[in-house]
């Protein structure tokens, strides 16, 4: 039992101690930060009583809302039987029921899961996983990943070099393995602003070129089917699926990291089963459990695995403390259950979100409204038809996050990009609460965002 403390208290111990994640700590601390005590469904409470709408799904990891009592329940019954054991070289019961039942929800062929704890661990073994795949194979020259720009993969070394970016990475770019990189098709700054097929077709001839040129040394391609913390962007229909056709072409294994877009944040399970694609690595992350306890798997074919077996040199010498641990596992077999329940509801939520957000097209600042499922970003920029987008040190996404956190909705920007990303299980009327708010926060925001409009210019 936590002893009763008086918020005040936890408030300033917060700021004495508490090292907090992406975040620049100078404003932190000289702000006034929410800080969290308890959720209810879709809604979290502060330590002074005050509730707001979770618009973030506490970055992107909650499915079916807070304090939900099936789970709860699944992380009580498992208590009952034991906490945690090691998978270094011995099962457990629910890591393997897990494992099966993610294979049966996977698109098919992907027949072996490699547990972790983050998303960035599932990048980053999957990325050994490729490598060493060659070098078992007698191909040790294979020791690049093609990565796309703007695509963020994790903050681990290896996921950081198919992804640098040098605001976050400036210190650490020299300890990085250099790796190419090809534009991502992002259809609102792509050049010459082509239409969705044109941009597809051009992204994908920029890959053929890449590869036709490396593949020598390429062991994969890894991208992301909505590209996430660089702004939610979504590839263009049939780009996941020419991507397969290309690296199959050209001998290189495709890893699609489905961290953020996995457990129906697009609409179906898995990203991948909208366009029927099989990679050969998958990474997944956040949703797994619900949002209750990290857990993280990279899914691989048989082909990959038999690659490991024999010589004990092939063994993939990789792994974490609480890998496959049985509370997270036992919850996440818990929150598959009920997806199996919700998905089916969500074309209906995801339609009507596409029509709500025509709205926001026409307000201020407002240059590119993206969204795929229930991902949604919001760009903004100083000038609407030059899409000229406002310095980076001006942070604006900020103004209308704050506005948004004084209605009530908690939501946190990338860039310019404002971003609303709800639990999955929210109804229709409190998608349109939150909606609501956001709209107004964009409204109310309008005023400082010509000011920095302005400055900028």
């Amino acid at each position: 039992m936590i002893p009763e403390t008086r918020p005040e208290d936890i408030a300033a111990w917060d700021k004495a101690h508490v090292w907090h994640p992406f975040t620049p700590m100078g404003p932190y601390l000289d702000g006034d930060p929410v800080v969290i005590q308890r959720g209810e469904g879709v809604r979290i409470q502060d330590i002074h009583g005050n509730w707001y709408y979770d618009g973030s799904s506490s970055v992107w990891v909650n499915v079916h809302g807070h304090n939900d009592a099936d789970l709860n329940q699944a992380v009580r019954d498992q208590l009952d039987h034991i906490s945690h054991s090691t998978l270094l070289g011995q099962g457990n019961v629910p890591s393997t029921l897990l494992a099966r039942r993610l294979v049966e929800a996977a698109p098919e062929g992907l027949v072996r899961v490699f547990f972790s704890d983050s998303g960035a661990t599932a990048v980053e073994a999957a990325l050994k996983i490729a490598i060493q795949y060659w070098a078992n194979l007698g191909q040790d020259k294979k020791k690049h990943v093609l990565g796309f720009t703007t695509n963020y993969h994790g903050d681990t070394l290896g996921a950081m070099s198919v992804a640098p970016y040098e605001a976050f990475h400036w210190p650490f770019l020299d300890l990085l393995h250099p790796n190419p990189r090809v534009p991502y098709p992002y259809i609102y700054r792509y050049p010459g602003r082509p239409d969705e097929d044109e941009c597809c077709r051009q992204s994908l001839a920029e890959v053929d070129r890449a590869l036709a040129e490396n593949h020598d040394s390429l062991a994969a391609v890894i991208v992301e089917p909505v590209q996430g913390a660089g702004g939610i962007i979504p590839a263009p229909r049939g780009f996941l699926a020419g991507l397969r056709r290309t690296c199959d072409r050209h001998e290189v294994l495709l890893i699609v990291d489905e961290v953020a877009t996995g457990f129906g944040r697009t609409g179906p399970l898995f990203a991948c089963h909208d366009e029927d694609v099989t990679p050969d690595l998958l990474c997944l992350g956040k949703g797994i459990t619900g949002g209750y306890l990290p857990v993280a798997a990279t899914l691989a074919t048989d082909r990959i695995f038999e690659a490991f077996l024999g010589e004990r040199r092939r063994t993939f010498f990789h792994g974490h403390s609480y890998t496959g641990n049985q509370l997270g596992c036992a919850v996440g077999l818990k929150s598959l259950e009920r997806l199996a329940a919700l998905l089916p509801e969500q074309p209906r939520k995801i339609e009507w979100i596409a029509g709500r957000l025509e709205s926001f097209r026409d307000l201020p600042f407002v240059g590119d409204v993206r969204h795929r499922g229930f991902m949604m970003g919001f760009e903004l920029v100083m000038d609407q038809e030059s899409r000229t987008p406002f310095p980076a040190e001006a942070a604006a996404g900020y103004a209308v996050t704050d506005a948004a956190r004084s209605r009530g909705l908690l939501i946190r920007p990338i860039g310019n990009v404002v971003i609303f990303m709800p639990p999955l299980a929210s109804t229709r009327e409190e998608l349109e609460e939150m909606l609501s708010i956001l709209q107004a926060s964009f409204e109310a925001a309008a005023p400082s965002l010509e000011t920095l409009a302005g400055n900028g210019k």
